[in-house]
């Protein structure tokens, strides 16, 4: 399973799902490959928030090593699944679909259709972006092991 999660600047949130969702995997001994992009350039080679580092390394994980990139159409390719951090991103993302299937990758992270906050803004937001991005991955992870 190839796995894409993507939001803005995939600086906060996206590279905080990508190394949640890979430590998790891991531990259940999935052989996924799992990305994360941003739909704007503005980070493309940046390192996570230093705040999204901060509170992975606090939960045992080490995303001190990613670096942004922007999403691009050759990751419908590449990827089984693209999960979105919001509708803008998810709207963004489907402006490069070429097919139906293309269109049906695509999905939010978060199951009941909410935005996951970019917590850009406000520090106080990184502990529960966390905590729901966690809640999300563990979901996608169940969810595999019982197919």
């Amino acid at each position: 399973m190839k796995i894409l999660m993507v939001c803005l600047g995939n600086i906060c949130r996206s590279p905080l799902a990508e190394g949640i969702l890979r430590h998790l995997a891991l531990q259940e001994k999935l052989p996924w490959e799992i990305d994360s992009a941003g739909t704007g350039n503005w980070h493309v080679g940046d390192p996570p928030d230093p705040r999204s580092v901060k509170v992975a390394r606090l939960h045992g994980i080490d995303i001190s090593g990613l670096r942004g990139r922007q999403f691009n159409a050759q990751d419908f390719q590449r990827f089984h699944r693209i999960y979105a951090m919001d509708q803008d991103n998810y709207r963004n993302i489907l402006r490069h679909a070429r097919t139906p299937a293309d269109e049906a990758k695509v999905q939010l992270l978060l199951d009941n259709g909410q935005p996951v906050p970019d917590p850009w803004y406000d520090d106080a937001l990184f502990e529960p972006v966390y905590e729901l991005i966690y809640t999300a991955c563990e979901k996608i992870v169940r969810t595999a092991l019982q197919h």
